[in-house]
């Protein structure tokens, strides 16, 4: 089973709070992936797991205990669970169901966020030094803001969005929203050496954009 080890999952059927956790999640620099019910995230945790799941305890359909009982059959992923139920708390804390932490609602973005890093430490798993925020079309590494074109910017977006996944250089114009253009092997590879080199600018050493050869480019962590 493949893994996305920058990719967090919200399991949370209320749109408002899923929408600010993403935007919390993001600004971090992780990559978030919202869901609004258990059986669709199931589905998607069996197909690739996350870093880490955020879910909710009550969801319509699958509810969070169900799903937490479900994943924990296959899989160790992280679960943070989310509950406005105060009398769930104890079988909580007992790891009845396995989830690593939990929280209370209303809580506070900015310490779910902090929690989220302190699980990921514990567990190991690495962590990018890149953060998009996609509705500013701002990205940065290590904290360093990029001055990225807005074509470098999408190119990177579509990139970090699916790590792992390998692209051709017509399907990243694409993604890009350049279809309009005459993608040629110089064009895209123009943007990427662009890219490539304020990334390094930034962050020497750090080079998550890989070649493969004859079929284009991947975003490895």
């Amino acid at each position: 089973m493949n893994t996305r080890l920058n990719t967090i999952y919200i399991v949370e059927d209320e749109p408002e709070l899923a929408q600010l956790v993403a935007d919390y999640v993001r600004a971090a620099g992780f990559i978030p992936a919202v869901f609004h019910d258990g059986a669709e995230a199931l589905a998607a945790i069996r197909t690739r797991l996350p870093a880490l799941v955020v879910l909710d305890l009550m969801l319509p359909g699958l509810d969070g205990l169900a799903l937490c009982r479900e994943v924990r059959a296959f899989s160790e992923v992280p679960i943070v669970m989310v509950t406005a139920k105060v009398e769930e708390i104890d079988r909580l804390l007992g790891l009845e169901l396995g989830a690593d932490d939990y929280l209370c609602k209303p809580f506070s973005p900015r310490e779910l966020v902090a929690r989220i890093k302190a699980i990921l430490r514990r567990s190991g798993a690495p962590a990018t030094p890149l953060s998009l925020d996609t509705a500013a079309r701002r990205a940065s590494v290590h904290g360093r803001v990029l001055d990225l074109t807005r074509t470098e910017f999408d190119l990177l977006a579509a990139l970090a969005a699916r790590p792992g996944q390998v692209f051709s250089r017509a399907r990243l114009l694409e993604l890009a929203g350049q279809d309009s253009l005459d993608v040629t092997d110089r064009a895209i590879d123009s943007h990427i050496k662009n890219l490539r080199r304020k990334l390094d600018a930034a962050a020497p050493g750090f080079e998550p954009i890989r070649s493969i050869y004859g079929l284009g480019y991947r975003f490895d962590l």
